[in-house]
């Protein structure tokens, strides 16, 4: 995995004179923006939608000017998280055409400190501030507390991180690329599936049937091969809605199979990172169909790992279901950045 980033300790960079910062969570449909007033004190979330915009730049600045009328401070830091890998000064997202160099951006906006991280980096970040009432459990387990902490959500695409601890008592949120890892169908409807995706994509990693056009996608194979005619592919809440609100068999076919495939990809994560502190799960889909999730072949595919059974059993699953997570991980990461700079001063 190629970035981390840590908890940060508190030193004087987190003073007044650095507030308010500038949050802001890119995903490949919404880009949702917050000013932090304090430690850990996020305000109202503003949300807009990536395609209305040419850039990122260009969001940004709607939601600095709309600022600059309330005759509250400008942000002179910000962190920006986003659905894409971050490996150098120059960006461009994975779901969306934006492109650009966070350095050149950092100046264009006037801003003193702009950190750009991977949003699950972010949320990996976030894992420990997350509230009681912002999880729901999946599948019960004893979560080890030294162990690293898993994360796996799908969405636009599939978010993969962790959160692994270090000597000195901290931990440290991972970024990779771990939805784009291989995918290993077991039922009949999974092998459909990815077959389907294989004549016409190649490779298939799990990211192409685990998030939303991944749904579009089971779901068009399984029609293909009953012999079902779609006039157009189903988007990815007509799936869920025909699955969920109207009983439709095939939308019911095309969840199971998104679940179970689901539950296999969890637990291979949870076995790379020794995730014995629990496997936690994010993104824009689940949270709206819990219910469904607990009910479904989830749990038992976690767990369906051979020899490694018994060692999965103790791993506790939990969906995230709190607004806006990321923004407290973003928080963290900008905070430790500014620790880190005035440490050097």
């Amino acid at each position: 995995m190629a970035d981390t980033a840590s908890t940060p300790t508190t030193t004087t960079a987190t003073t007044t004179a650095t507030f308010p910062r500038l949050l802001g969570d890119v995903g490949g449909t919404n880009v949702r923006f917050a000013l932090e007033t304090a430690p850990m004190q996020i305000g109202p979330v503003s949300a807009l939608k990536v395609a209305d915009f040419p850039s990122l730049e260009a969001a940004l600045r709607q939601f600095l000017d709309g600022l600059a009328g309330t005759g509250q401070p400008l942000p002179r830091h910000a962190a920006i998280g986003l659905a894409n890998p971050v490996t150098g000064d120059q960006v461009r997202l994975t779901n969306h055409n934006w492109s650009f160099s966070i350095d050149g951006m950092r100046r264009a906006l006037g801003l003193q400190t702009l950190v750009a991280l991977n949003d699950f980096t972010a949320l990996a970040l976030a894992l420990p501030h997350l509230p009681g009432d912002g999880l729901v459990q999946v599948r019960a387990g004893t979560a080890v507390q030294s162990a690293p902490l898993a994360l796996v959500g799908p969405g636009t695409g599939l978010g993969v991180s962790g959160l692994v601890p270090v000597p000195g008592g901290q931990r440290v949120a991972l970024a990779g690329e771990g939805g784009h890892i291989e995918l290993m169908p077991a039922t009949d409807d999974e092998w459909v599936a990815w077959r389907a995706a294989h004549r016409q994509l190649g490779r298939v990693s799990a990211e192409r049937l685990l998030s939303g056009a991944g749904l579009s996608q089971i779901h068009a194979a399984l029609a293909a091969e009953t012999g079902t005619l779609l006039l157009a592919p189903l988007q990815p809440e007509q799936v869920t809605d025909g699955a969920f609100q109207r009983n439709d068999p095939l939308c019911q076919r095309t969840m199971t199979v998104f679940f179970g495939l689901l539950g296999s990809v969890a637990a291979d994560i949870a076995l790379v990172l020794g995730a014995r502190g629990g496997v936690y799960l994010g993104g824009g889909i689940l949270p709206r169909f819990v219910p469904a999730l607990q009910a479904s072949a989830f749990a038992e595919r976690f767990v369906a790992k051979g020899r490694m059974r018994g060692w999965l059993e103790d791993v506790p699953v939990h969906v995230i279901t709190a607004r806006h997570p990321a923004l407290p991980g973003l928080a963290r990461a900008l905070a430790e950045r500014l620790d880190r700079e005035a440490g050097n001063a």
